[in-house]
Order: C-alpha cells, then structure tokens, then sequence
C-alpha cells in the first residue's frame, strides 16, 4: 500500500472510529470503501472529497449501516438535487462516492438493485441551449452569453450582422421548422459570413456560395449531407431571408454520398443488449426498440401521452411538427405503470414545494409530467423558475454504448440502431412498408425503403464459391 493511501486511510480510521457508535460503521467498512476507490484509480486529491461526500450523508442519515435502505439515499440525492447552486461534476461524485460506500464497503444487499445509473444520468441537466428548451430563452439572452463566454466566430457574426441572424430565426421560427434546423442554419450562416472576412451577406451572391461550398467539399472533406445541409441553409437565407434568390447554382464540386445501410441488430442482440441495461435505462431502451420512436421522442414523453387502456403511446409535436401513433408494449405495461407510480411520488413532493412545472399554469398537471424526469432541478432560463426537467438524453446514449460492449455486439451500436431494428423486424414478421411508415412517421415511403435493401442482402442467400 502506498504513503499517500495509508495516511488518507489513517486520517479516515480516526474519523470512523469516533463516529462508528452513531453510524454503526467499523474501521474495516472504511479500509474496503479506501481500496475500492484505489482500485478505480481515484485521483489523490479526489479521496478527501468522496470521503467527505459520504461522511455528508452519514450526518444526514443518522442511523446505524445495516438498517439503510436504498429509498433513504434516494431520498437523500432527491434533496440535495433541489440545489442549483451544485454543478453536474459535484452531484456526479456524490452518487459514485455512495455506490463505492455501500456497494463495495458496506456490501449492503440493496445495493446491487438500486439504479445507480438513473442518479448518475440525472447528474447533466439540459442546459439553456438543448433542443428542448433552447427557445425558452430570448435570441438576444443566448447571444450575449455566448458572446462572453465563447469568443469565437459565431460572436463576431452575432455583433456585426445580428439583425440578418435575427431576421433568419424570425422567419425560420414563422414557418414552423424545428429547433435543430434553426441551430444549423445559423451555424451555416455565421460560418459563410467568416469564410468572405465577415462581409455583409448581401455584397455576396452564387459566386460566392459555390465556392464556400467547394471548400466544405474539397478542403474540408465534409459528408455529402453536410454539404447539403449548408447549400439548404445559404438558399434559405438569401430566398426567405435577404429577398435575393441566387441564380442557378449547377457547376460546383459536389461531396460524394456514399451509400450506407443501417445497423441493424439482430432479435437475439437486441435482447442481449437488453440484458445488459437495467432500470430506467433498461426501459427506456426498450421503448426505443419495440416502438421505433426517435431518441428525443422518448425522452420528453409525457404521462398522457401513456394510454394503458387502448395500448397506444401518442408521439407529440415530432419530426416536421407531426403527431402519431405507436403501440405500447404490452410485456413492458407492467414495468411502465410501476416506474409511473415512483415517479409520482416526486411529482407529489415537488407539488408541495411548488417545483413541478415549468409553467405556472401546469405547475400542479399530473398529465403534462414528465415521464423520466430528472433526478435534479433545472432553472428555467426564461422566468429563472426551478422545476424539473426531463432527463438528459446524453447518459442513455452512453449506456447503450457501453451495454453493446459488454454485450460483445460487434457492431457501432446507438439508439437509432434500436429504431432500425424495428422497422427491420416489423417488415421481417411480415407488416407492409406502409404501416412500418406510419410507424417511423415517415413523409415519404422512399426513406423507409432502406430496410427492404437490409431484408434482401443479397449476400445472405449467394452461395460462397468458397463453400462449393
């Protein structure tokens, strides 16, 4: 053992000895909550922090080891959530100091059951600038923060032609297009500006656009689509924007688009992945594959978009602004209503404190509640109101990652893979290309027939000369 751990573990020895009457704790339950931080290499300056993170809770759970239970450091992590003042890095090591305490010091049964994974996710908090909430803040408030925080090109767009950035927005926001189609067409917009030394969008023209994007093509080798995408966006500004359609715009160097199929998994990977996840990560992974909704669509789910009776999940408001209609898991009804009841029983407690909603008008709305909440508060960035927010999608992206490694799914495995998979094996069991459309939501049969490019592979029914 080396001098740096024996005397962090001397220190730790004498603070639990004098504690060990109140917690019921014991010298050796410290040394093995010692050994595995040093087992996962914990940083040395780390050690006193997790120390004091546990030591914390300790003090606010007064009661002897062998009589905590997983519902007191939930409780625990649900009240020090409601700080705003504690960033995401802070409330993250809090749960992993208590994973490591009970789960291999104490070695508490519970332990092993608990998710973790939901508290560690519940850690990042969507900010100002997510998707789901990057309208709630006034253009000029992100700007400006922005501006000051990141002085980058996009700040110096925004100082010098900020009324054609505004004006952008205005009329993207007017036609109904979505928040990432606004994000990207700025991002497009600021970088032609610097790519010209930021002069005026309207001193430039065709000539101009068709070299800008020669050089996302040819310099910067950007991805066909990426290519498209800022063509879409220079035609959308100077069309909608600046009243100034460019002239035909054939003649420039086009990236190459390459043609990829899906990954797709098979049923045995999907229930192998599956097998890997468990909680709330577990289930909503297992929405993602067995209705074939989008990534986002499931994380802002809310309770009344749940109909038990017809076995039916409403997708609101999603891509292109539509609704539809999925089929709710009959094998997953039971895990849905038990998870619905936990959860509103911190809806119940959020009620009372008046934390709930968003809005003021929904503040006390079951039905608009979300139906993964975070674990921790938000501020809301329009009215500084605290409210919980849905759980950021971040962590259930890298849960898949890592459940697709251990799972050995040699394939690059991501929540849309869980969506192709579906439309793949709806069209397997034998549904028309139509109904799996509806599905997907697709506006066009042509996009989903990709996966009728994966069903009939032919190199699955070729013969390897090899073989003969």
């Amino acid at each position: 053992m080396v001098c740096w751990f024996s005397s962090v573990l001397a220190r730790v020895l004498v603070v639990s000895l004098s504690n060990s009457r109140r917690t019921g704790s014991c010298p050796l339950v410290w040394e093995r909550f010692y050994e595995a931080l040093r087992s996962k290499r914990v940083k040395q300056n780390q050690l006193k922090w997790y120390t004091h993170r546990v030591e914390q809770y300790l003090r606010a759970v007064d009661k002897p080891l062998e009589q905590h239970s997983g519902s007191d450091v939930a409780s625990y992590l649900g009240v020090i959530g409601v700080k705003s003042s504690l960033e995401d890095w802070q409330f993250r090591q809090i749960v992993d100091a208590l994973l490591i305490f009970f789960g291999k010091a104490v070695r508490a049964e519970w332990a092993a059951g608990f998710d973790w994974n939901f508290w560690q996710d519940s850690a990042r908090i969507p900010e100002s600038r997510h998707t789901t909430v990057a309208r709630e803040v006034p253009d000029g408030a992100r700007r400006e923060k922005r501006s000051e925080t990141v002085r980058d090109v996009s700040a110096r767009v925004h100082k010098q032609h900020g009324d054609v950035l505004t004006a952008l927005v205005t009329e993207i926001q007017c036609r109904g297009y979505s928040i990432r189609t606004e994000q990207a067409y700025k991002h497009w917009t600021c970088r032609y500006v610097a790519f010209f030394e930021y002069r005026a969008p309207r001193l430039l023209g065709a000539a101009e656009v068709k070299r800008f994007l020669e050089y996302l093509a040819v310099e910067r080798k950007v991805a066909a689509s990426t290519q498209s995408q800022a063509l879409n966006a220079l035609v959308f500004l100077y069309k909608h924007v600046l009243d100034q359609p460019l002239e035909s715009l054939k003649g420039f160097a086009r990236a190459k688009r390459p043609r990829k199929l899906p990954v797709v998994l098979s049923r045995d990977e999907a229930r192998e992945l599956l097998r890997h996840l468990k909680g709330t990560q577990w289930l909503m992974v297992s929405l993602l594959y067995g209705t074939g909704m989008r990534l986002m669509e499931c994380v802002c789910l809310r309770v009344q978009d749940l109909d038990f009776n017809n076995r039916q999940i409403v997708v609101r408001n999603g891509k292109g602004g539509k609704d539809r209609i999925l089929p709710l898991p009959k094998s997953l009804r039971k895990a849905l209503t038990d998870h619905l009841e936990n959860v509103r029983a911190s809806f119940c407690k959020d009620t009372e404190l008046n934390l709930a909603g968003q809005h003021p008008a929904t503040a006390h709305e079951w039905l608009v509640h979300y139906v993964f909440p975070s674990g921790r508060l938000s501020v809301d960035p329009r009215s500084a109101r605290v409210w919980r927010n849905h759980i950021h999608e971040n962590g259930l992206q890298k849960a898949i990652g890592k459940a697709a490694r251990a799972a050995r799914i040699n394939k690059k495995v991501n929540c849309h893979s869980l969506r192709h998979s579906f439309a793949t094996h709806m069209l397997e069991s034998g549904h028309d290309i139509r109904t799996v459309q509806e599905l997907l939501g697709h506006a066009d049969v042509s996009t989903t027939m990709i996966y009728t490019h994966v069903l009939n592979t032919p190199g699955v029914s070729v013969r390897s000369p090899l073989d003969y």
